[in-house]
């Protein structure tokens, strides 16, 4: 690790394993002004201790819950940070969770005064234990483990009790590590090819210890006293500000290329179409960089072993500035020689993340109609770009009135929304979206943390579509994707299809930390600073928005969704507000579309595959550990295959498809799995258009 990450004590008489142990029990009080941390341990810098001083004041006078930092508080946070160091219990020790409690009580304290140390003290614990388990893992892969002990191996061990010894831990580590290798080996690797596999693995785990900064221990520490407070206030360090940003515009500077970590390379895992890499023809996937220099003839940083992340900072940079790689060619053995390509970074737009349509043909009754579908991935919008004047900003709602426009040049019957895992993003795009299908009034109401009460208009003049509509949502549908669905639903002018929704019914404000700031101070806080409404008053808080017609989905609404996590506000309810509904979707209409669609469900061989997919994964789901025994275990992934082999082959007979053979071949065909909710999404549309549209939508539909 660098020297400037250091802090040294100065307390060279009492070796670090016992002044922590010391310090941790309470029984020496640090010098003032002199660091409690150890030599060699991550430490926070100044701009950090100030930063935090500046996201506790934000969290106690900014928060929608008002709640002090207080004693409670500061276990709460405790708590929170213990379980991003270890959240399955498995490096850690009873003993030091014990040591640790001398500081339950300061952590309210600590945000305020800056003096952070004691958070970093627990870290450095955290990693020496992580080394230690490390090392025991690739002590065990030099002799073989005996496969045929009728043991399990417990992995899930979120709620269990941190271990009491380090023989306990061991024994824990111990099936661990003989798990890993029994994965191997039913992949058809032999033990000396699974320890290898398995050493590999290790030594990059070990290398990556010690490759942590202090920024990425700052911000874990800020995340747990903002996730204290609920589940989506978060702190982003500049890193991860910048990485937020570009999920928001879509767009960064660079030179176009997906990155991935393989071994001790960072590899090309794609080339983004339109991008510099792209127009260059000369990078390819799976080219290996081993360093990267600024300009046409600054030095080469040697970036082999490093992180992801940081080789991207490298790449990375402003538009029209030159970068250079050095790239050993996919493919090419020990000795090869290296090329080196230049690049002229410029701005690399994400079409893979923006919104997209499609036209499906369903055949009703002998006729065959067309239904559009929009794919809506997130709510984003150029920020900077409207703010410097470009007209051509990218926005969600800018994005789906030209798909829209598109699909009603194609003369579609019915158009289907599909907003399934989209998480949200920038509020403004969601009512704006709204107002491409609704006529103009109120979309969402919003409370601040005073109680004052605001209702958001739809700011379109009119709707750009007034045809047949329906939404498809799942439980990973949050936040913006939840207030588009209710409007949407409230005002009758499309149905909610699919699954309940996340329940995320919460308003989050961006907070760049170094605005109007003396102090310097780095990264960005979203802060939670209100709750949304439907226009009826109901919150989607908790309960979500609920489907008109259900369908199957694999996402366990148990597991996933806002009432699964800590800390997330309450469910209420306030008064509604005037608005007038449509007649797009009569409620006589209804009932009729849920009964053909239940019919053409228990028919459908593709929605039965489903289900019975659904009911494997939950049988799955219920299993927290398993068989160390390598026969038992082939006799699971046998029987586990089959079964899955039984299922695929039962819908493709049925559905005159010739069926697969073997295992091999059903994973070569998984890419070809049909996308059942989307299909059961289109017929429901086609039912809607036939039983309430006889005819072509495109003929009573208005331009946009």
């Amino acid at each position: 690790m660098p020297q400037s990450l250091r802090r040294s004590s100065g307390w060279l008489t009492v070796s670090a394993a016992v002044l922590l142990a010391l310090l941790l029990a309470g029984s020496v009080q640090a010098p003032a002004n002199t660091s409690i941390l150890p030599p060699g341990a991550v430490a926070p810098t100044d701009t950090e201790r100030v930063t935090a001083r500046k996201i506790g004041r934000i969290l106690e006078e900014d928060h929608y819950s008002r709640a002090p930092l207080d004693r409670h508080m500061s276990e709460v946070v405790f708590q929170r940070y213990l379980e991003m160091l270890d959240p399955q219990h498995s490096y850690l020790l009873q003993s030091d969770i014990d040591e640790f409690s001398a500081y339950r009580d300061q952590f309210d304290d600590m945000i305020r005064t800056g003096d952070i140390d004691p958070a970093y003290l627990m870290f450095f614990r955290f990693q020496q234990r992580n080394r230690e388990r490390m090392q025991y893992a690739l002590s065990l892969l030099n002799s073989e483990p005996d496969w045929n002990v009728d043991e399990s191996y417990d992995f899930d061990r979120e709620h269990a009790a941190w271990p009491a010894s380090v023989a306990e831990l061991n024994e824990l580590w111990r099936k661990r590590i003989k798990n890993d290798a029994l994965t191997q080996l039913l992949n058809d690797k032999s033990w000396p090819e699974a320890a290898e596999i398995l050493r590999k693995r290790y030594e990059r785990v070990l290398k990556r210890i010690d490759q942590v900064s202090p920024e990425d221990v700052f911000e874990g520490l800020m995340n747990a006293y903002a996730r204290a407070y609920d589940p989506h206030t978060s702190y982003f360090s500049p890193r991860s500000s910048e990485e937020y940003r570009i999920q928001m515009s879509l767009n960064y500077d660079g030179i176009g290329a997906s990155l991935q970590q393989s071994d001790d390379y960072i590899t090309i895992q794609s080339v983004i179409d339109g991008g510099p890499a792209a127009l260059a023809g000369t990078l390819k996937p799976n080219d290996r960089i081993t360093g990267v220099a600024q300009g046409t003839d600054g030095p080469f940083t040697d970036v082999i072993g490093w992180r992801l992340d940081d080789v991207v900072q490298l790449i990375r940079g402003k538009a029209g500035s030159v970068v250079r790689l050095q790239v050993m060619p996919a493919g090419s053995v020990p000795g090869t020689p290296e090329k080196v390509l230049q690049f002229v970074r410029n701005k690399v737009t994400l079409e893979a993340q923006a919104a997209h349509s499609s036209v499906h043909s369903v055949t009703r009754n002998g006729r065959t109609y067309r239904i559009g579908v929009i794919t809506v991935p997130g709510f984003y919008q150029d920020i900077a770009a409207e703010n410097a004047g470009d007209d051509n900003y990218r926005s969600t709602t800018r994005d789906v009135l030209k798909l829209v426009r598109e699909l009603k040049a194609q003369n579609i019957d019915g158009l289907v929304l599909d907003l399934r895992g989209d998480g949200g993003g920038y509020l403004p795009e969601a009512t704006a979206l709204t107002g491409l299908f609704i006529d103009h009034g109120p979309v969402v109401q919003l409370r601040d943390t005073s109680g004052r009460l605001e209702v958001l208009d739809d700011p379109e003049p009119g709707p750009a579509y007034d045809g047949p509509l329906a939404v498809l949502v799942d439980r990973m549908s949050a936040s913006a994707s939840e207030i588009f669905a209710g409007a949407i639903q409230d005002y009758h002018r499309g149905l909610i299809l699919g699954q309940t929704t996340f329940g995320k019914g919460t308003v989050q404000n961006l907070v760049p930390l170094d605005r109007w700031s003396k102090d310097p101070v780095n990264g960005q806080l979203t802060v939670t600073i209100g709750k949304f409404y439907r226009v009826t008053g109901e919150s989607t808080q908790h309960r979500g928005v609920q489907p008109d017609i259900p369908l199957a989905s694999a996402i366990d609404a148990k597991e996933v969704g806002e009432s699964t996590l800590e800390s997330s506000l309450p469910w209420d309810r306030i008064a509604g507000v005037p608005f007038k509904t449509g007649t797009t979707v009569p409620s006589a209409t209804l009932p009729l579309l849920a009964s053909e669609e239940d019919q053409r469900a228990q028919r459908d061989p593709d929605y039965r595959w489903l289900v019975s997919d659904i009911a494997a994964i939950d049988t799955l789901r219920g299993q927290h550990s398993v068989s160390l025994s390598l026969k038992v275990r082939r006799e699971q992934r046998a029987r586990e295959d089959k079964e899955r082999l039984d299922r695929e082959n039962a819908r493709r007979v049925a559905k005159n498809l010739p069926p697969l053979k073997s295992v091999e071949e059903l994973d070569k065909a998984k890419d070809d799995e049909p996308d059942v909710m989307l299909e059961q999404a289109t017929q429901i549309m086609a039912d809607m258009v036939a039983d309430a549209h006889p005819q072509p939508a495109q003929k009573t539909a208005r331009a946009g």
